[in-house]
């Protein structure tokens, strides 16, 4: 029993870290959402999580390190989910589907990794986080395109083109849809993106 002791409270510990860690997470997103990257304060994130300011500080040295790890784990998430969704079906757009039906269900995460997108980190985004965050970005891309080349025969160049082609035309819907426009003009990013899925035969068009 004693030498259990030790590895209980270790874990006692990192769980209460992780605890304390995701209510910052959750906290920063939500200030994040309401006054953006620049507008968010630490005392607002801190006022949200329900903690000292110091105890912010603890886990992350500037709102950058906060905005980043929010991303990583955004970005994380994507990948799981696309990942299961090539595994449950051998669709070839599985992974662009699921590409969008994430971002359309959150789009407020697509506004926290848009620089990711668009170019350009956000000031005070140090370029090893910049490249990190890139590189997870990149996995999820790569993933979507070697499994719709490997399902639908076509070359790695083929297909790695029509994913960036889908996820700009889904990124573009989705913001669309949250400033409203979409609506406006009576039709929802969903309808959309299913229909340009369908139209465009994608299996038998060539590049």
């Amino acid at each position: 029993m004693a030498d259990q002791r030790p590895p209980a409270r270790a874990a006692r510990r990192a769980a209460v870290h992780d605890f304390k860690r995701g209510r910052i997470l959750d906290a920063a997103a939500e200030s994040f959402a309401v006054a953006g990257l620049g507008g968010a304060k630490i005392r607002a994130i801190a006022d949200r999580a329900g903690c000292a300011v110091g105890t912010i500080y603890r886990y992350y040295a500037t709102k950058e390190e906060i905005h980043a790890d929010l991303v990583r784990r955004s970005l994380g998430r994507l990948h799981q989910a696309v990942r299961q969704a090539v595994t449950a079906t051998d669709e070839p757009w599985a992974g662009i589907q699921a590409f969008f039906d994430y971002y359309h269900a959150r789009p407020e995460e697509l506004g926290l990794g848009l620089y990711l997108y668009r170019g350009g980190a956000p000031p005070g985004l140090t370029p090893e986080l910049d490249r990190q965050l890139n590189g997870r970005l990149i996995q999820v891309l790569s993933l979507i395109a070697h499994e719709f080349g490997r399902r639908a025969g076509r070359d790695p160049a083929a297909a790695e083109i029509i994913t960036v082609d889908l996820v700009s035309h889904a990124v573009g819907l989705i913001l669309l849809q949250a400033a409203g426009r979409l609506k406006m003009l009576g039709y929802d990013a969903e309808t959309l993106f299913r229909r340009r899925l369908a139209e465009d035969n994608l299996l038998s068009q060539p590049i």
